[in-house]
């Protein structure tokens, strides 16, 4: 499943339109949806947009012996 599908299956869930999202992330609804178009949203992104529907993401590697490779979380207003 792509990203762009995540986002707007969690839009449906959520039940907000996807120009509800753009605004409460601070984006034009044009530019959010060339982002999810082209499927170029990124991982700071991801974490905006869970922050503001009140969700989780996470994202990581796992290798064979358990370890984690992810991306920490920043605060977003850094």
């Amino acid at each position: 499943m792509k990203t762009s599908d995540l986002v707007r299956e969690l839009c449906k869930a959520q039940q907000i339109s996807l120009a509800e999202l753009s605004r409460r992330i601070g984006q034009s609804p044009q530019n959010l949806n060339k982002k999810l178009k082209n499927d170029t949203l990124s991982v700071d992104e991801l974490h905006q947009i869970a922050d503001v529907t009140g969700t989780e993401f996470d994202i990581c590697f796992r290798l064979p012996n358990g370890t984690e490779i992810s991306n920490e979380r920043r605060d977003l207003n850094e």
